[in-house]
């Protein structure tokens, strides 16, 4: 049975309204094949788990969507643009539209949690009033519950603490589409399922679509509305948790045992 009759396909009522869709993507490193033929697709208001091996090719598909990588064939359309046809400063707009959690966090030691969220608006922001970006660090850090921590060094924090902080730097730009990359690697269970349903209630609140690479299962349970399995440089099987939990497919079960 080959990938296409393995395939799964889920119903989820949303706005049809693509943010992203890849097609046809191919990305080489010599005789290594990375990327053969992928195709994605998400919706408006939608969270999307790509699931797949370590070194499956995960990363090499999110620096592809941000334009960081050139593929070797395929599109890439993010948010009604063709990324691979952006001129430097094209993609610098592009990219501001797009928030992205490091699995590191990539918090700056040296800052504060106000000047960690401060330094993106300087850069993207830099017509807004101080009074204005004041306004919009307290609300992003209220709505992923620290707001006291304001005035706090990373260092003083958890790093479950770091990651809602790294978190509310994603947010304070108000991006459409937010990149996770294994948003719950290095947290214990309890932390990472806070912080799978964070996700969640970020999603809702921003109204934002989400693109997540994670193996870890409970993330995944929580926060995926449709999962596409990435195997052999494909998009092998897609569907809900269940859906792809229920597959008889040897290589999809692998990942759901």
């Amino acid at each position: 049975m080959d990938a296409s009759q393995n395939t799964i396909i889920s119903a989820k009522d949303t706005d049809n309204e693509p943010v992203l869709a890849v097609r046809g993507l191919k990305k080489a490193f010599g005789a290594n094949v990375v990327l053969n033929d992928f195709d994605l697709t998400v919706n408006k208001n939608e969270s999307v788990v790509v699931l797949g091996r370590s070194g499956s090719g995960k990363s090499v598909l999110i620096k592809c969507i941000i334009g960081l990588l050139e593929p070797d064939a395929g599109s890439v359309s993010v948010l009604g643009q063709d990324v691979l046809s952006l001129d430097h400063e094209g993609l610098d707009h592009i990219r501001m539209r797009i928030g992205f959690l490091f699995q590191s966090n990539a918090l700056y030691d040296s800052m504060t949690v106000r000047e960690n969220l401060e330094f993106p608006m300087r850069r993207h922001l830099k017509h807004m009033s101080a009074a204005d970006a004041e306004q919009r660090i307290k609300e992003v850090l209220s709505n992923v519950g620290l707001g006291h921590t304001i005035d706090m060094m990373p260092a003083e924090l958890s790093g479950g603490m770091q990651k809602r902080i790294a978190l509310a730097r994603t947010l304070v730009l108000k991006p459409e589409i937010i990149l996770y990359d294994e948003p719950t690697s290095g947290l214990d269970p309890i932390t990472g399922r806070e912080i799978s349903t964070l996700m969640v209630e970020v999603e809702k609140k921003y109204h934002t679509a989400s693109i997540i690479i994670s193996h870890d299962m409970r993330c995944v349970k929580i926060t995926a509305d449709r999962i596409v399995v990435l195997i052999d440089g494909r998009a092998y099987a897609t569907g809900t948790y269940e859906e792809l939990k229920r597959s008889t497919d040897e290589k999809v079960k692998q990942f759901f045992e």
